[in-house]
Formats: C-alpha cells, sequence, structure tokens
C-alpha cells in the first residue's frame, strides 16, 4: 500500500529463479524482454537516448554518497558496500525500470546478497523478469550469478534479524538506517560546505518543493529566513511556477535548493530544466542518486526515505535540510547577529511560552 511515497506493484506472476533456476542470457533477451515488464504492463527497453548509465547520475556531484571510505563491520561496512554496488552499476546503460532496481539494490545494500529474485522485485516494485534482465545487463548469467557475486563482496554474515520487529518497529528501524547512512555520507562535508555557501550568495534563495516534498521545502524556508534575508518558498506548480522562477531570477537569485522525494512530480524535473538554463545553479536533496532529478541538478545530496508503511518517511531528507542550514549560517557573516536580534524580538514580544 503506498500514498504520495514509493508506490509498489505486483511482480506480476513471479517465478523464482532460485527454485526453477534462472533463464540464461539468451532466455531473457529473447523471451521475457520481448513480452516486456508484467508489472507495469510495458516492456521496460527504453530506446538509447533515453537510457542513462549510472555514471551520469552518481557523477552528479563529485563525493557521490561519501561512503567509499566507510568500511569496517556493522553499518560501516553495509554501508561499504553501497558503495560497491554502485561501482559495480557505473558504466553501464540502465532502463529506467533497472534504476529502479540498482537504487532499491543500494538502499537495501546490506540484504542485497541474500534476496531472491522474487523478493527483490517486491521490493523494487518490479516483475521477476525485469530483475533477471538487469542481472543481464550488467554482464551476469542470470541473477544467482550475480547474487552470488554480491556474497563475495558484502559482508560475511547477514545483518540481524529483525523478525520479531511489527512492522511500525521496523519502520523506526529502517529510518535509523537511513540515518546511518546519512552520518556516513557526512564524513566529506564538502559538498554540504560547497551548498551553504551558494545559498549564502544567492539573494534571493528560491526553495523548491512539491506534493511530498512540500514539508520539506516549508521547514527548511522558514528556519532560513531567520538568517537569510530573502528566501522564496515554491510550493505550488502549475504555470506560475516558471514565472516565479524568473522572478527570482530577475532579483537577483544564483542558486535554487530543491526537495526531490517520490514519487516525482513531473513538474519538478520540468522546473529544475527550466531553472537551469534560467543560468541558476541547482542544489537538489533526493532520495537517490538515481532520481529522476539526478540529470537537471548540478549538486546532488541523496538522503534515502523509508517506504515501510503506507506513505513514505523521510527523516533523513529533514535532517539533511537542518544540515544544509546550519552550512548556510555558517557561510553568513551576520547569521548570528540575525538570531540574535529575533530572538530579542521574540522576548518583547512574549511570542514563545517558557
Amino acid at each position: 500500500m503506498s500514498g504520495d511515497g514509493d508506490n509498489g506493484g505486483g511482480i506480476g506472476g513471479a517465478v523464482d529463479d532460485e527454485a526453477r533456476g534462472d533463464v540464461s542470457r539468451g532466455d531473457a533477451l529473447r523471451g521475457d524482454a520481448s513480452r516486456g515488464d508484467e508489472s507495469e504492463g510495458r516492456d521496460d527497453r527504453v530506446p538509447a537516448a533515453e537510457a542513462v548509465t549510472v555514471t551520469e547520475a552518481v557523477a552528479v556531484t563529485e563525493a557521490g554518497t561519501g561512503t567509499e571510505a566507510v568500511t569496517g563491520t556493522g553499518t560501516g561496512a553495509a554501508t561499504g558496500t553501497a558503495a560497491r554496488l554502485q561501482k559495480l552499476f557505473e558504466g553501464h546503460r540502465l532502463t529506467p525500470t533497472q534504476r529502479r532496481i540498482a537504487h532499491c539494490m543500494v538502499r537495501r545494500a546490506a540484504d542485497a546478497p541474500f534476496l531472491s529474485s522474487v523478493e527483490l522485485a517486491e521490493l523494487a516494485g518490479v516483475s521477476q523478469p525485469s530483475v533477471t534482465r538487469f542481472a543481464v545487463a550488467l554482464g551476469f548469467d542470470g541473477y544467482p550469478a550475480l547474487r552470488r557475486h554480491l556474497r563475495e563482496v558484502a559482508p560475511a554474515e547477514k545483518p540481524g534479524d529483525t523478525g520479531s520487529y511489527n512492522e511500525y518497529q521496523q519502520a523506526v528501524q529502517a529510518e535509523i538506517d537511513n540515518l546511518r547512512h546519512l552520518a556516513a555520507a557526512l564524513a566529506d562535508p564538502s559538498p554540504v560546505i560547497e551548498a551553504g555557501r551558494l545559498f549564502a550568495a544567492s539573494r534571493p534563495l528560491p526553495v523548491l518543493g512539491l506534493r511530498a516534498a512540500t514539508a520539506q521545502a516549508a521547514g527548511f524556508t522558514y528556519f532560513a529566513r531567520k538568517v537569510h534575508p530573502d528566501v522564496r518558498l515554491l510550493d505550488e506548480g502549475g504555470t506560475m511556477l516558471a514565472d516565479r522562477v524568473d522572478a527570482a531570477v530577475r532579483a537577483g537569485a544564483s542558486a535554487l535548493l530543491c526537495f526531490a522525494l517520490p514519487r516525482h512530480p513531473r513538474e519538478v524535473v520540468d522546473a529544475l530544466a527550466y531553472a537551469r538554463t534560467a543560468g541558476l545553479t541547482v542544489v537538489t536533496v533526493a532520495d537517490s542518486v538515481f532520481a529522476p532529478v539526478a540529470h537537471h541538478t548540478d549538486l546532488l545530496l541523496p538522503a534515502a526515505v523509508g517506504t515501510g508503511l503506507a506513505f513514505d518517511t523521510a527523516c533523513a531528507p529533514m535532517l539533511l535540510g537542518r544540515v544544509l542550514l546550519e552550512a548556510m549560517c555558517d557561510a553568513l557573516p551576520d547569521a548570528q547577529a540575525r538570531l540574535e536580534e529575533f530572538d530579542a524580538k521574540a522576548a518583547a514580544r512574549g511570542l514563545f511560552v517558557e
């Protein structure tokens, strides 16, 4: 079940390839690929112009996810596995469905080596044949070969069993994992520092967030206005959105911050493309480096969302927004003075109940 978050989708009569033996490379290309993806009602092959390499998606930010240097066991090992998975996907031209599978595997890096093709298909919201085609696209004979490879480079033991947790506890645990991955990514603070510098220099600073991302954009804007002289919230789509981008550019804006969360509205993708043509430097907080907004972003900062409940949970994107606020304050020489002025006026007005 899903609302404004990731939508799942049935796996369309999928058959576990571990139970029946995986299809060969030739069968995958001749058979499954010819009849399309059952869960999406279409062939997931796309023209070369529409397919992109994972390298292109990851290269949006030179720092990537910042997980390459993380080693060890536990969370560090899982994060290192995520980095190795991204390396595995680099250089391959993947369809949108295949990028969805890749995103799912990176997000569930600790579990990926232990998932059957049916389980992975269900988690990614695609069909089992799509998982087989994905493995073939990476150069393996089938999904079992890909899974064997993952087990060779993954931590030796599967993470602790959370089967005794109820669905609410599992959702909380998933968000804790997302925050741990964010903490590992912030080991290299340079992308966040650069973003803070861009925001401080942009007068005004437009902040875009539609649908599921509206709350993230509004929260950032509320606090940013306490220290930045001109922050403009863009939280409504429609034909006026481009006009508001134009107005910000005319007023002197040089950068735009976007919060982009699943499901990704087409308007957001179009707005970012328009903002870049208008000369703005686009910084985006997205759920993944594989998000549809990646190609219209100058600096992409990934923060995963939780998908265990009916509606996605976005603790990591929210926290990353607060980190960006801190970086912007560090780059604004009068930020502290503005905060002290606000506190003095708030006290004089009795604004808050102590």
